[in-house]
């Protein structure tokens, strides 16, 4: 039974397939020694550059950082499919939204000030 790679075994993956350290520092648009903390410190491939190092790579996502890509994403039912999905707006702090006037909304009990 073959085992599937650890995050890091993952990243090394990558490196090597990027054909170094230096390699996947100019996929990433970083330098050379931050690759080489990533590795050492970190253990893994910053969030930020996933899908750039997979492109290049060949390196799975879902490999490189599963706790953001899981394998097993739930897929919309299928009563779903079809149906217009609502868009979502941008994700503000109670503090901005009471600066323009929208804090009732975010925060009931509360009144405006």
């Amino acid at each position: 039974m073959e085992h599937e790679p650890t995050p890091f075994e993952a990243f090394q993956e990558a490196v090597e397939q990027a054909g170094g350290q230096s390699a996947l520092a100019r996929i990433c648009d970083v330098s050379q020694p931050a690759v080489w903390k990533w590795l050492q410190s970190a253990k893994r491939l910053p969030a930020e550059y996933v899908l750039r190092v997979e492109a290049a790579t060949g390196v799975s996502r879902h490999l490189l950082r599963p706790d953001i890509y899981p394998r097993d994403t739930p897929s919309l039912p299928a009563s779903a499919i079809g149906e217009e999905t609502p868009l979502c707006g941008p994700i503000l702090s109670a503090r901005t939204l009471a600066r323009h006037g929208n804090r009732r909304a975010i925060l009931p009990g509360k009144d405006a000030a």
